[in-house]
């Protein structure tokens, strides 16, 4: 018989918006479920505030204000928040919905990671700590559990929710402190107070702990891990796996410093701390199995949930909680003096009467179930599956480079830079390095080069055109305007000079302006009149070439004749220049207008309009205005441009 309460909140529509399908996690502060968004049509995950921590209405406020900060936080590796809000006595966040497991998951069945797994997860995290700590925001409760793995590969940290300003203490006004008892900084325990540090402390934690599959310190009690926290150094993580890298040792050595000062200032930096120890490890070193480190999984449910342990007096000892589920929950403690050092080994971690090597077989057998029933492959594909290398493409051309990663399945995304070293349009570097490792369909930026960062303008006097412009653009310069100019020296379509001059130092881009020769100066001969032949060779012999144009014109000109040139005689050319010619086609003949009768000027106005030219022939006694007769009979063709002598009549 099921005996399991069904969740008063699966099928309720919260906030008139959000459907409620499912729940998927419970912690302490919170359960978060998957909802569809009936607005937006998409999948959310809602997390909403347990009704016994919604009834503290400071509790709320700072719930919602710093939920507003961690809003403005957009990065790929940050789980997003959409929306807030409350709905009777329900406190909810409303999220990007990541479908896949999470950190904790992994370690549960590995164990123990590769080291370049680990280093690929943790670099993502650190990615996403960056851009809060760069916000002025500090997360305080980094664990495996808030590390999630989606299907697709990537990376998210998600659960802000005890996030606060860099400028202020973690503790509130009560004394309380916040975190997680297996990842709080010394400094939360000691002073209750947490900036990017604390978050790099936790990130140091979280690396041993997928480098060794464990916990660097163990207890049943709460007070037994804090003291350990207070007065232990994180061990090495190469004395629980052998052969682990010393670069691997020196990272979680710094991120774990007792002394806040020690360590790195934030995560940007323990970010590139990690990138330099991953460039300094071999391929061997970076895919190095964990030689049998196998630690026994924790119970089901017994991971590092979120969760509010009860304040105490401080008179009062931290009361143990049962087995090791609390030590894995985000609690908040009364700060108090250190607490006394813990009692005797962790035997009691392993139920009384069982042996140990039972529990081992047993969870030996879990896994073997697991990747029989196909759970081998996602671990497979988180720790290896979902990367490839990065192929070599430095110093090839940006297109050559970006042909090798399309066969890679990877993308590009270039930029670029100056280089005194690497020729222009051919790869400086890219990140990740030649290699490395990146997620498949991931984007490699690849930085291109501009050449270097001051050009000398090369000479190119004399060259043709065509060399001179691609001397420039090879040298990382434009080309500007291009005059032409005579030259009696210089042949025609060479390079006379540049501005700026030679040996002028430019930055890359500039443009440079050309002066070319036309050749030497010559003056066009007149060619009207001349048959086609005659033309041509007199042309010629001024060192010109002839054009004759597809059309004719009528003209006085012989039929068959040039009739017009372009250029005119008289102006000037260049040597090999081209003269355009037209023929004649002759006279045109029209018909010459009547205009016996009319007077002087309506005459003369006829014929012009015609196209004749006038004139007029005027008795010596005592003319009239009136035409008395014409050279050309009024409707007899001429030539358009002849010559229409008018009479007229005397008064005589």
């Amino acid at each position: 018989m099921d005996t399991t309460l069904p969740d008063p909140l699966v099928d309720q529509l919260l906030d008139g918006r959000y459907r409620v399908e499912a729940r998927i996690a419970v912690g302490g502060m919170a359960t978060v479920y998957r909802a569809l968004d009936t607005r937006l049509d998409r999948v959310v995950a809602l997390k909403v505030m347990h009704p016994s921590l919604a009834a503290d209405a400071a509790f709320v406020d700072r719930f919602i204000r710093e939920a507003k900060s961690v809003a403005r936080l957009d990065h790929r590796n940050v789980v997003g928040v959409f929306d807030q809000g409350t709905d009777g006595g329900y406190v909810f966040l409303a999220m990007e919905y990541v479908a896949g497991c999470t950190l904790r998951d992994v370690l549960r069945e590995r164990g123990a990671l590769q080291p370049r797994a680990a280093l690929d997860i943790a670099e993502s995290v650190l990615a996403a700590l960056g851009a809060a700590h760069l916000a002025g925001l500090v997360h305080r409760d980094m664990k495996p559990e808030n590390v999630l793995i989606g299907d697709d590969g990537r990376v998210k940290v998600a659960d802000f929710g005890l996030v606060r300003a860099v400028d202020t203490h973690t503790s509130t006004s009560t004394g309380s402190v916040l975190g997680t008892v297996s990842y709080l900084a010394p400094e939360q325990i000691e002073h209750g107070t947490a900036d990017p540090r604390a978050d790099v402390y936790a990130c140091g934690v979280v690396l041993y702990e997928m480098l060794t599959g464990a916990k660097p310190h163990s207890g049943g009690t709460p007070a037994q891990v804090l003291y350990q926290h207070l007065h232990e150094d994180v061990p090495l993580p190469s004395e629980a796996v052998p052969g682990l890298a010393p670069e691997l040792d020196g990272l979680v050595v710094k991120a774990t410093a007792r002394d806040p000062q020690l360590r790195p200032a934030d995560a940007v930096r323990l970010l590139e701390l990690t990138r330099a120890a991953r460039a300094a490890l071999t391929d061997a070193q970076l895919d190095a199995e964990p030689p049998g480190v196998r630690h026994s999984p924790l119970p089901a449910g017994s991971e590092d949930r979120t969760s509010v342990i009860p304040r105490q007096p401080a008179a009062q000892p931290l009361p143990p909680p049962a087995g090791e589920e609390l030590l894995n929950r985000t609690t908040r403690l009364e700060r108090q003096p250190a607490p006394p050092a813990p009692p005797g080994p962790a035997a009691q971690h392993r139920p009384a009467g069982q042996p140990r090597w039972r529990v081992n077989r047993l969870a030996v057998v879990i896994g073997l179930l697991v990747v029989l029933l196909g759970g081998g492959a996602g671990v497979w594909y988180v720790g290896s599956g979902q990367f490839t290398s990065v192929p070599a493409v430095l110093d090839m051309t940006q297109a050559k480079a970006q042909q090798e990663l399309d066969k890679a399945g990877l993308g590009a995304q270039v930029r670029q830079d100056f280089s005194d070293t690497v020729e222009r349009g051919h790869v400086i570097s890219t990140d990740p390095k030649p290699g490395e490792r990146i997620r498949n369909n991931g984007k490699v930026t690849v930085t291109v080069s501009r050449g270097p960062q001051k050009v000398q303008v090369p000479n190119v006097v004399g060259m043709t055109l065509d060399d001179a412009k691609k001397q420039l653009q090879d040298k990382g310069l434009t080309v500007g305007d291009v005059s032409e100019q005579f030259s009696g020296e210089t042949p025609k379509g060479s390079v006379l000079g540049t501005d700026p001059r030679p040996g002028q130092e430019l930055r890359p881009d500039s443009a440079v302006a050309l002066v070319v020769s036309k050749g030497r100066q010559l003056n066009v001969p007149d060619v009207t009149g001349m048959t086609v032949a005659d033309a041509t060779a007199a042309l010629r012999d001024a060192g010109l070439q002839i054009k004759v144009s597809d059309t004719q014109v009528y003209s006085p000109r012989d039929k068959g004749t040039v009739a017009e040139q372009s250029p005119g005689k008289g102006e000037k050319g260049a040597e090999g220049d081209t003269v355009t010619v037209t023929l004649s086609k002759g006279k045109e003949m029209i018909t010459v207008p009547d205009v016996t009768g009319k007077s002087e000027a309506d005459a003369k106005k006829a014929l012009t309009d015609a196209g004749f030219q006038v004139k007029v022939d005027r008795p010596f006694f005592f003319p009239q205005d009136s035409v008395d007769s014409q050279s050309v009979r009024g409707g007899d063709q001429a030539a358009r441009g002849d010559t229409v002598i008018i009479r007229l009549k005397s008064g005589f």
